[in-house]
């Protein structure tokens, strides 16, 4: 791949600041791809915590500190309406009717699968990634390609 990103695919990664998707991020832009960063923002209540004591302003921090180092540009991305409606409500319904929901793995799918890639999409990325790690598969039918997200084997 070219390493201009005059000629490079755009790649969106959801960088946390964390290390998984710092390291995903600084590989792909060492592969010559065009990076951005995606942080997202999926709560904004902060009843209960002391004052400074808001993780995610300190993952904020984090992030931009990555993409300063690694010269791309981070966008912040609000899905905290989304997320309220998606897994929030629904959570405490399940609660509510004697279930126990796993909030984690309804983010993964009604947030950082959906409004995550409509906004990698709006800043013209073609590929997204994350710090995740991922089972997948490659199927090739009809000179068609497609891939798939596998349920991990545990």
């Amino acid at each position: 791949m070219n390493s201009s990103s005059d000629f490079a695919e755009t790649v969106a990664v959801g960088l946390s600041g964390g290390v998984d998707s710092s390291v995903a991020a600084w590989l792909l832009k060492q592969q010559g791809y065009n990076v951005v960063g995606i942080f997202m923002i999926n709560w904004h209540d902060t009843t209960g915590l002391l004052e400074g004591d808001c993780p995610a302003e300190h993952d904020l921090i984090l992030a931009q500190l990555v993409a300063r180092q690694l010269g791309i540009p981070l966008h912040i991305a609000d899905f905290s309406e989304e997320y309220r409606q998606r897994v929030v409500d629904y959570m405490f319904d399940g609660y509510r009717r004697g279930l126990t929901p796993n909030p984690d793995i309804l983010c993964n799918r009604e947030i950082k699968f959906d409004p995550f890639i409509q906004k990698a999409k709006q800043l013209g990325a073609r590929w997204f990634a994350t710090g995740h790690y991922c089972r997948k598969e490659t199927l090739v039918s009809d000179g068609k390609t497609e891939y798939r997200l596998l349920a991990c084997t545990d």
